[in-house]
């Protein structure tokens, strides 16, 4: 268990074993980050319950905290008068990890089904996802991690970078938002993470492209024999499974926006430029992982295009190659009727008693083939398709 006490443009992370009596820690101007992994918040429950009634004054509703330890939850909304709720899934740190839609979940701890053994380019084994849940209160943010807490950790470095001064005594710059130091308060740090996890997926566009267009290279190329084709199956269902991860993430996403709508209208201009604040990163959100659906929807669409070219220049080259033995039978077809009527069991043939009556007959025949082949190639039939 990690906690961050977060007060104005000051960061500093509170011992997890020390009771959290920080003076202030739920002021107007301060709040604090909870986070855990899945297997931490299992066994310290009943602490963190008792940490938000000490701090917020309510406690997690049991179907809530049943969705954050679900293993297999995909990306949804939910929302009480206290606090909000939301699951967005995030890439796992590698292929070894379960899978989206084992069929399992890990909601009374057992482990996850094994990951069948998967083919293909190490990009696509990286679909695997695992839940982030997020229990979004007015002063406590609660987040809960997969077991390796990767995406935590790696934020929790830049949120304390953020909030350490430098040398002349001003706060350091934080590299994701050049409005503000540090977030300004819980929706604000819980958005900043969702946007960290998003970049993961945009990260993962390139390498995806890059593999599917080299595949597309070989499967257009009618001198290549692609044999690839498990891999291929196995990335069109990986893209399949990570336009629903990402759709889902949409909708939990566009159902957060929804309800910040819904909420009545600040007071005062700093709550009003802060639910400002909120928004815009909301949207800038959605438009990223809107940006991930329409680039697999693309992905998807280039796959199936190019094994439908693959199957039409396969079928070319089996017309050309038909082309040409007919061609060949047409030619030899009178060489064969010739040397047929000289292969004749009769005692009176022309030509047959005579000396010369052989290179006559052959002379005849290869005249008769070069005329063919000459009429064949003006009519373009011993042409090659490009």
């Amino acid at each position: 268990m990690r906690i961050f006490e977060i007060n104005r443009s000051q960061v500093s992370e509170h011992p997890a074993l020390a009771p959290l009596t920080v003076p202030g820690a739920c002021a107007a101007q301060g709040y604090v980050w909870i986070s855990l992994t899945r297997d931490e918040f299992r066994e310290s429950l009943a602490e963190v319950q008792q940490i938000l009634q000490s701090l917020c004054l309510t406690q997690l509703v049991d179907l809530h905290v049943a969705d954050l330890l679900n293993d297999q939850l995909p990306s949804h909304y939910d929302y009480t008068s206290k606090y909000d709720v939301l699951v967005f899934r995030r890439l796992s740190a590698g292929p070894g990890q379960a899978a989206l839609g084992n069929g399992q979940g890990t909601t009374g701890g057992e482990p996850p089904l094994p990951t069948p053994s998967r083919r293909g380019p190490p990009v696509l084994r990286r679909v695997d996802t695992r839940p982030v849940g997020f229990a979004l209160f007015d002063r406590v943010l609660l987040s809960v991690h997969p077991e390796d807490g990767a995406v935590r950790d790696a934020f929790a470095a830049r949120l304390l970078a953020a909030g350490s001064p430098d040398d002349q005594g001003a706060p350091a710059l934080d590299v994701r938002a050049t409005s503000a130091r540090v977030p300004t308060g819980t929706a604000d740090l819980m958005l900043r993470v969702i946007n960290q996890i998003v970049d993961g997926y945009l990260d993962m566009r390139r390498e995806l492209t890059r593999q599917l267009d080299h595949w597309q290279s070989e499967l257009i190329d009618p001198r290549s024999r692609f044999t690839n084709w498990g891999a291929l199956m196995e990335a069109r269902q990986s893209l399949h499974r990570l336009d629903e991860i990402c759709e889902d993430q949409r909708a939990a996403i566009q159902d957060w926006i929804d309800s910040l709508e819904t909420l009545p209208t600040p007071k005062n201009e700093a709550e009003q430029r802060e639910r400002e604040l909120i928004m815009v990163r909301s949207r800038d959100v959605l438009e990223h992982i809107e940006r991930v659906v329409h680039h697999v929807h693309r992905l998807e669409q280039n796959a199936e295009t190019a094994v439908q070219m693959h199957f039409s220049v396969q079928g070319h080259r089996a017309n050309d190659i038909m082309r040409v033995l007919t061609v060949l039978t047409a030619i030899f077809l009178p060489l064969n009727l010739i040397a047929g009527i000289f292969g004749m069991n009769f005692e009176f043939i022309p030509l047959v008693h005579k000396a010369d009556g052989f290179w006559i007959a052959m002379a005849a025949m290869l005249v008769i083939a070069v005329v063919l082949v000459v009429v064949f190639w003006r009519k373009r039939y011993l042409a090659r398709t490009r």
